[in-house]
């Protein structure tokens, strides 16, 4: 039993803390490719944006088989299978889950939030609201089908 002790004393402690939300309550998380991260930040997602990240992402996986995944500028990117580039993303603000189409203005309807960039459009998703799935997996698919925005 002493070798034990003696042992767990000599093994250092393991540091494991919660990523730091930024504003609007974002969570920092390392960049990195693949489903991993992206569930990384998923779980660090504060309150009822959590399960929207969440329904979102399993949307995004439902009309897209195959589907790459990356965490880039702490916020999760969608690429389609064997292609370049993002098709999608989406950020953390205080009031709503920002979601961006790369090539929002080619998806048809266009989605409703116009951008700064001429190309990108936007969808907010907020607390309580309920959203259109079948009209935001169409946009889905279509967006997965149109050249990614390489980054």
């Amino acid at each position: 039993m002493a070798t034990k002790q003696a042992a767990a004393k000599k093994m250092p402690a393991v540091k494991t803390s919660a990523p730091r939300l930024l504003s609007g309550g974002n969570p920092q998380i390392p960049k990195g490719e693949g489903d991993a991260p992206v569930r990384a930040y998923l779980s660090a997602v504060p309150g009822w944006k959590q399960a929207v990240a969440k329904r979102l992402d399993a949307l995004v996986e439902e009309a897209v088989p195959g589907v790459r995944k990356a965490v880039k500028w702490n916020s999760p990117f969608y690429g389609a299978p064997g292609a370049e580039g993002w098709f999608l993303s989406f950020h953390c603000f205080e009031r709503y889950l920002k979601v961006t189409f790369f090539r929002g203005q080619s998806l048809t309807p266009v989605p409703p939030e116009a951008s700064k960039v001429a190309d990108v459009r936007y969808l907010h998703l907020r607390e309580g609201a309920t959203f259109d799935k079948a009209l935001l997996a169409d946009w889905i698919t279509q967006a997965s089908r149109l050249p990614g925005e390489k980054m």
